[in-house]
């Protein structure tokens, strides 16, 4: 039998896309092993939103040829879309597609084998993608939580941004496609469904449609038991109707990750975000009004070419003191090619963004505990994942790491439970027949 692994970089995007894979090479006859393995086939999945990411893409490509010298390497995804072209043959893939035609993937590599041939194919400019390709899976094998791909491509081309040039412009699958994948996703017994894409809010806009009434469709056509997910959400994108709908549809999940990017109005602007810093608090205090108990975490890139100590300062009293986000993601500036940050003057250095990463890094965790406090005995839905340290794991509605006192998985994967206490990461509860 031959074999196969995939390597997975960067967001659920790509992991949704990295599904499609596993089952179109399982359906083409291929066993899946892990990555570690030695492989007849290698498929490395790539990233390039960070120079990390496109660091650790490069490691697996390398890892994969260390491995097994004589097994076909395919590489797909964004940073090979991106990547210089004397870089990409340097690498010397035997498969390589870019930002289209990944539905290609399996009849490539087959083709690849037969022919005993490497590709050569020049990659077309992103920018010029149009369609959305639908890359349908089923489900994801023993998780309760499934990622569903309705978006792709950025128009926006915020100033440090390489996704725009590495993904295309903005497009959405068909709303009855999406239903139909949602349909058998809940029909293989996931409870949750992560709604997901590059840039999620705008799903829609190139149909006349948009991701309210997409929420709506999947909900009213899907079981009870399904609860959906929004992966992540400009603030610009939420409008009255979206919160007003959220605040009565308790099937959407109390988690809305809205990257802000940066908490300071100079920054903001040398990075192209369409918003200020009050106007984002303004927004936040209303979605806050109409769901009280909501998390919302973000994005926040630090050391941006020319942020001063006092911006810096000053953006970490307004995050700890007003914003008061459940948790943040936080990032140095990675300077990409391409975009406009890259030949932006004061670049800042990486021990100073480093500092800087800790410091807002540190403050996260304050406010992620904090904000995990608040729920201390109160009633909860989760979502159940696992077993660990002979618990039952999971995540709430709003996102937070819940252990369950009890051992046995219910068929549902879904629990009403008490919080009890802080433990570990996240926090202990109890089923709430038992918390009476």
């Amino acid at each position: 039998m031959t074999t196969f692994a995939i390597a997975t970089l960067g967001c659920k995007v790509n992991t949704y896309e990295s599904q499609h894979y596993l089952e179109a090479m399982k359906e083409a006859g291929y066993e899946e092993v892990t990555f570690k393995e030695i492989a007849d086939i290698y498929i490395i999945n790539t990233c390039c939103v960070t120079n990390t990411a496109a660091s650790k893409s490069r490691q697996k490509i390398h890892q994969a040829k260390k491995q097994n010298p004589q097994a076909l390497v395919a590489i797909v995804g964004c940073y090979v879309q991106t990547m210089d072209p004397a870089i990409l043959a340097s690498l010397q893939a035997d498969v390589v597609i870019g930002a289209e035609r990944k539905n290609e993937l399996v009849p490539r590599i087959q083709q690849a084998l037969a022919k005993h041939i490497k590709e050569n194919q020049p990659l077309s400019d992103a920018r010029g993608i149009c369609a959305f390709e639908s890359l349908s899976i089923h489900s994801f094998s023993h998780q309760s939580r499934a990622f569903l791909k309705v978006q792709d491509g950025c128009n926006q081309f915020c100033s440090y941004c390489i996704i725009p040039y590495a993904r295309g412009k903005e497009r959405s699958i068909d709303p009855m496609e999406a239903l139909k994948i949602a349909q058998e996703m809940a029909a293989h017994g996931h409870q949750e469904i992560v709604l997901s894409g590059i840039h999620t809010g705008r799903y829609g806009r190139d149909r006349n449609y948009s991701l309210l009434e997409l929420l709506k469709l999947l909900i009213e056509h899907t079981p009870a038991h399904v609860r959906y997910r929004i992966s992540s959400i400009e603030m610009n994108e939420i409008d009255d109707a979206f919160i007003e709908y959220m605040k009565k549809e308790k099937r959407i999940a109390r988690h809305l990750h809205i990257p802000i990017q940066a908490a300071d109005d100079t920054v903001l602007k040398r990075m192209n975000r369409p918003y200020d810093v009050n106007w984002f608090l303004q927004r936040m205090q209303q979605i806050r009004n109409a769901l009280p108990m909501i998390s919302i975490s973000t994005d926040v890139i630090v050391g941006f070419p020319g942020e001063s100590d006092d911006q810096f300062e000053g953006a970490m009293k307004t995050i700890k003191e007003e914003l008061k986000f459940s948790f943040i993601h936080c990032f140095p500036y990675s300077k990409r090619d391409h975009t406009p940050a890259a030949i932006m003057k004061d670049q800042i250095a990486n021990k100073i963004k480093k500092q800087r990463v800790n410091r807002l890094s540190a403050l996260s965790n304050q406010l992620y505990h904090d904000f995990m406090g608040s729920f201390i005995n109160k009633e909860i839905d989760v979502v159940l994942e696992e077993t660990k340290d002979g618990m039952l794991f999971g995540h709430s509605s709003e996102y937070l790491p819940i252990y369950i006192q009890q051992e046995h998985m219910p068929a549902s994967k879904r629990m009403r439970a008490c919080v009890r206490d802080y433990y570990r990461d996240g926090l202990i509860a109890v089923e709430m027949e038992e918390a009476a």
